[in-house]
């Protein structure tokens, strides 16, 4: 509708100004004959003329055939010549012409006695003197000659409907053309809303539009982008489904022990023989022990659930070696029967300074974790590369590859607590922040693990 309408209007407007020039072009040569015409009339005997006003002078046809040719007087009287079609109609435009005789004379429309329409010309009355080519302008009188306009009106209506006919089967030509150009435009719109309506009824993610690889226009850009946004919601939903089953097993676990040494406490409570010391301590040990767990669980969870835009607005300026001192701290609390030796040098870095110093903790955690009594543990900050070598057993070649996964631990370690998500928080806190964190084994035994993040060794200017 909308091209069809811009079709109408271009060809409209060019429609009326082709009718008007070809108007003014044919009026423009009926206003030239009338002015030659003047001239053969002017040469007439005006005083046979005007001699009775109306009879017959003595000179042959007056001006082109089918013409009007009449005299005006100052009084509105006309008087027609004998080869007249016929008078034309009077206007005051006439008798001003008449009544005054240093006027140059007008062009008009009128209308004939017959009522046909007419091309007018008035002009002052010239009249022969006795001297031979004298002449002067006659007094009270003017010339009117007139043209039917019939023919050049029927000729501009049979050209207003020839460009009406033709304006008619553009815009229709151009509707239709731009019906189907719309359509075969439209029809990927139409295969993305289907896409994105069986998205919404069903929530199938799987759902993919197809798209030329060397098409790049809007529509094209539209479905790979939907193609993209749907492949990344299935992955996040893959990705919260494993979470949520990873997490609902890892749950399991220490609450059946809570709820077993629950039951035992109870039990033993209710049945009024109480447990020996030992074994109530040990219960009582153990279901604490369960109670960190589950805490630890608990906050590694919330962590990962986390957005980025959360993390996002919490991003600052720190100091690495002051998060790697106060981690360290910690880690010679949870390991007192360890040496533990620091290298650092100062390094700055944009992150967040809790996730950060969680992500050091984490890693020095495991390396405390898996380092033997009296073992050391070295740890060591230069040029914005952190390490963390401890001499434990190591991690086989073949697990490498899924130490940053959620959730997993290897074989060898389930036994020791945990959760699985400590390496995977740090990836990503690493990951955020613009570095990387590698794992390697370590020559001699053992396991090094290596954090690099852009900084600098100096802080950078504050912004005033």
């Amino acid at each position: 509708m909308l091209v069809s309408a811009a079709v109408a209007f271009a060809v409209a407007a060019v429609s009326v100004t082709c009718w008007f020039i070809v108007q003014g072009k044919l009026y423009d040569e009926i206003d030239n004959d009338l002015r030659s015409s003047v001239g053969a009339v002017s040469r007439i005997h005006v005083a046979a003329a005007l001699s009775a006003c109306g009879q017959p002078p003595a000179t042959g046809p007056l001006g082109p055939s089918g013409s009007y040719l009449q005299i005006v007087k100052s009084t509105g009287e006309a008087c027609p010549f004998p080869d007249s079609a016929g008078t034309v109609k009077v206007t005051g435009s006439d008798t001003a012409i008449a009544k005054d005789p240093r006027s140059t004379g007008t062009l008009r429309n009128g209308t004939g006695n017959d009522g046909e329409p007419v091309r007018v010309l008035t002009t002052p009355l010239m009249v022969k003197g006795s001297a031979p080519g004298e002449q002067y302008v006659a007094e009270d009188s003017a010339l009117v000659l007139g043209v039917s306009l019939a023919g050049t009106r029927s000729t501009l209506n049979e050209l207003a409907l020839l460009l009406l006919v033709v304006s008619g089967i553009g815009v229709v030509g151009a509707g239709a053309a731009g019906l189907a150009v719309a359509r075969a435009g439209l029809r990927p719109v139409d295969k993305l809303t289907e896409a994105v309506e069986h998205v919404a009824r069903t929530e199938d993610l799987t759902v993919r539009i197809p798209v030329e690889d060397d098409t790049d226009d809007e529509i094209a850009r539209l479905s790979r982008s939907f193609n993209s946004m749907t492949s990344a919601l299935a992955s996040s939903r893959e990705l919260q489904q494993q979470l949520i089953a990873d997490a609902g097993h890892e749950l399991r676990t220490p609450l059946t022990s809570l709820r077993t040494n629950i039951e035992l406490l109870t039990r033993s409570e209710e049945t009024g023989r109480p447990l020996p010391a030992a074994d109530r301590k040990a219960l009582l040990a153990s279901v604490k022990a369960q109670m960190t767990e589950l805490g630890a669980l608990i906050g590694d969870l919330q962590e990962l659930s986390r957005s980025e835009a959360q993390r996002g607005e919490r991003v600052q300026v720190v100091a690495l070696a002051d998060t790697v001192e106060s981690a360290l701290r910690r880690a010679r609390l949870r390991g007192p029967e360890l040496t533990i030796t620091a290298d650092l040098h100062p390094w700055f870095v944009r992150a967040e300074p809790t996730a950060l110093e969680r992500a050091v903790v984490n890693i020095l955690d495991n390396a405390v974790k898996f380092s033997p009594g009296s073992g050391t543990i070295e740890v060591r900050l230069t040029g914005g590369a952190l390490t963390v070598r401890d001499h434990g057993p190591g991690i086989p070649a073949e697990e490498l590859p899924h130490v940053f996964d959620r959730f997993w631990r290897s074989p060898s370690a389930r036994a020791l607590p945990g959760s699985g998500l400590g390496l995977s928080i740090v990836a990503r806190t690493v990951r955020q922040a613009g570095g990387e964190v590698t794992l390697a084994r370590a020559d001699g035994g053992g396991t090094v693990v290596t954090v690099r993040l852009p900084g600098a060794p100096t802080p950078p200017p504050e912004t005033p």
